[in-house]
């Protein structure tokens, strides 16, 4: 099945003159591991996921999905509120009514694929890749070895990488040791930057602090172990914000980075314009 998908995603972009192939990149993880103990039920933010996967499709841009494990993604059912659309109800709808079709979250019928087959494909047949946020990205991508590997690859091709929100944090995965590196910050350890971090000095936002202290209460009362803007500080890139929950997209070489849900079409159109 996820066979004939593959095959069929990478032929249809044949249909569109200028059409490329944009590698979408989720944690296949459905909780993140809190402070003392705790737990939060989370996944992926759904509109920072559909509002680019809209965006890409209407280009004529294949979409190909990918999780470590090729196991079906997670959908935060917290995003599931109109505001994260700008009030627009119509535009929800259009974003749960292509999820629906994708059947992505669906745990027999997911197109998603693991990292190891994206390898197998070949990363070359990839044009672009994409991470979206919500707090899963904390979870396991941040340190995810094959992920490193695919960023380096692109990182060195120069092709466009694109993040929004907590999904920049999956910048770290590119870190030689990053499960040491994030370990020891989530331990409360002030660890050196990393020398040979390929993204070191690149100019990026993500989920700012003071939008975490605004968000705290999606955390159920817990405490997250670690911060977007922390993480990437310390590692060594040069964290850029704007006003919490402002649009505010950061491009600096093929890295384009949004700060929040509110950036997340914005991220898509920019790399659409690189694509070109």
């Amino acid at each position: 099945m996820k066979k004939t998908i593959i095959a069929a995603l990478l032929a249809a972009a044949a249909n569109y003159a200028n059409a490329g192939t944009v590698l979408v990149v989720l944690s296949d993880q459905a909780q993140l591991d809190l402070k003392d103990g705790k737990v939060m039920q989370t996944g992926f933010f759904l509109n920072e996921l559909m509002q680019p996967v809209q965006t890409f499709v209407a280009a004529g841009q294949t979409v190909v999905f990918a999780t470590p494990s090729g196991k079906a993604p997670t959908a935060d059912q917290k995003s599931n509120d109109v505001s994260f659309w700008g009030g627009d109800e119509k535009a929800r709808q259009e974003s749960l009514a292509l999820l629906a079709t994708l059947k992505l979250t669906s745990k027999s019928d997911s197109p998603a694929i693991s990292f190891a087959q994206v390898q197998k494909i070949g990363y070359d047949k990839f044009d672009a890749v994409f991470v979206p946020g919500g707090h899963i990205p904390m979870q396991d991508l941040l340190k995810d070895k094959q992920l490193g590997q695919l960023l380096t690859n692109f990182h060195e091709k120069g092709k466009i990488t694109g993040f929004t929100c907590h999904g920049t944090i999956a910048m770290l995965s590119a870190i030689p040791d990053a499960h040491g590196f994030v370990s020891a910050l989530e331990s409360g350890k002030q660890p050196a930057a990393p020398a040979n971090w390929i993204y070191k000095g690149y100019k990026v936002t993500a989920f700012t602090d003071a939008e975490e202290e605004q968000a705290k209460g999606f955390l159920g009362g817990g405490h997250m172990k670690l911060f977007p803007q922390d993480g990437l500080t310390a590692a060594g890139a040069n964290f850029s914000e704007a006003k919490p929950w402002s649009e505010n997209v950061i491009e600096d070489r093929e890295v384009i980075s949004g700060q929040n849900p509110q950036s997340a079409k914005a991220v898509a159109v920019a790399m659409l314009a690189k694509l070109k």
